[in-house]
């Protein structure tokens, strides 16, 4: 609500940014603040920030962003970690220029497909703890990517395209409901750290062997 305590803070905290030319932004709160004192909306203030290289937007009430989050098109690093999320909008493939992506502990269950094909500059992407049960093979076009944590989700199955990131060095599986790993991971000779845990595989995977974890 406009007029809320929590909307306001945020409000203040972008004028002094557009102010000061700030490169870096945060609007939460701590994780411990009552829902009745989260954020619910965003300023629309906060789209005139064009400089920014960081974004910060957590322990919020959010459960969708608007189109205007794509006119942010300097943005580096976004975190949109801890809130109510369960929709993207189309424009975040508008911010090509990302290298890290935190989407953790939200409530997303897919990711659009012509999304994730837009950033290919990533280099890091969590989406740890969601509600995700497929992947799209779009995935696969984020060949920059080093880390990517998928745990804490109802994955059944993966899409081989996974295979194509073969600058991996870290990859987090666990806490899924995998019972078979595409062949095409065996790829994935870059990986020092692969956490398989937590699935109902029956047996580790031939290509297990290729890869130096």
């Amino acid at each position: 609500m406009p007029n809320s305590q929590p909307y306001l803070e945020a409000e203040q905290k972008i004028q002094q940014a557009l102010q000061s030319g700030a490169t870096e932004l945060v609007l939460g709160v701590d994780y411990k603040t009552p829902d009745e004192e989260k954020l619910s909306e965003l300023p629309e203030s906060l789209w005139k920030l064009k400089q920014l290289k960081s974004l910060t937007i957590f322990y919020t009430k959010l459960t969708s962003l608007p189109d205007s989050l794509g006119q942010l098109t300097h943005l580096k690093n976004l975190n949109l970690s801890s809130n109510h999320l369960t929709t993207l909008p189309d424009s975040l493939g508008q911010l090509t220029q990302l290298q890290t992506l935190n989407l953790s502990s939200n409530q997303l269950t897919t990711l659009p497909d012509s999304l994730l094909a837009q950033l290919t500059q990533l280099t890091e992407l969590d989406l740890s703890s969601n509600q995700l049960t497929t992947l799209p093979d779009s995935l696969g076009q984020l060949t920059q990517l080093t880390e990517l944590n998928l745990s804490n989700n109802q994955l059944t199955t993966l899409p081989d395209s996974l295979g194509q990131l073969t600058q991996l060095t870290k990859l987090d599986l666990s806490s899924n409901q995998l019972t078979a790993l595409p062949d095409s991971l065996g790829q994935l000779t870059q990986l020092t750290e692969l956490n398989l845990s937590k699935n109902q595989l029956a047996s580790p995977p031939e290509w297990l062997g290729c890869v130096k974890v």
